[in-house]
């Protein structure tokens, strides 16, 4: 079985471990406040732990998508590298950014690193399940999640600890890729010319349905 799928099947296990038994947050969640207190193990068991279904369907369906991608182009002992050392490095780069108490928890910034990755590496790759190819989905994902980060959008999601996962994943892509430049190009057009069909398509409903 890929280290992708065990990546998956980890997620689901730790995660609905929790949810049986709750107390288990505080030992596997990862704050920044851990790094004082040498609770170094956090910052591997927070990345398979999410703080509920929704979350973790989400992650998981990103994972299985991108991470299978890259362990397919490159070898699992990359795909791991990208994702621990994503992970573990975005909870730490986080920390100036959240009050030393909060729970930090989730493989969401580890995916985006495996994400910058794939789009340097294997652009063009289409996924079924996104309608797209990789390199447009991870681009995308990345600037919704800059937005939200310039408009200062509140609520439970780390969008800078994405962002820095994301930025993490780009010297592996451009270490295992000769035309890592090129690759970024075509996911920048992909996405405007993906942008542009969106807004026709939308506009063609809007048009073809007569007011009442």
């Amino acid at each position: 079985m890929k280290a992708s799928s065990w990546s998956i099947i980890l997620c689901f296990l730790v995660t609905f471990t929790a949810f049986i038994f709750p107390n288990l947050v505080e030992w596997l969640a990862f704050t920044p406040a851990d790094l004082l207190r040498l609770r170094l193990w956090t910052l591997v068991t927070a990345l398979f732990l999410h703080s509920s279904l929704l979350h973790l369907l989400g992650n998981m369906i990103f994972l299985f998508v991108l991470g299978r991608t890259l362990e397919r182009v490159t070898s699992s002992t990359k795909f791991l590298t990208v994702f621990l050392t994503g992970g573990i490095l975005s909870f730490i780069l986080s920390v100036p950014f959240y009050q030393p108490d909060v729970f930090m928890l989730g493989a969401s910034a580890a995916i985006f690193s495996v994400a910058s990755a794939v789009m340097l590496i294997t652009p063009l790759t289409f996924s079924i399940i996104f309608l797209a190819p990789v390199g447009v989905v991870a681009l995308l994902y990345f600037l919704y999640n800059v937005a939200a980060v310039y408009y200062g959008i509140s609520g439970n999601v780390a969008y800078i600890s994405h962002i820095i996962g994301f930025a993490l994943g780009i010297p592996f892509g451009i270490r295992w890729s000769k035309k890592w430049k090129r690759n970024l190009g075509l996911s920048t057009i992909l996405l405007l010319v993906y942008i542009v069909l969106t807004w026709t398509i939308s506009r063609l409903v809007t048009v073809s349905i007569p007011l009442q």
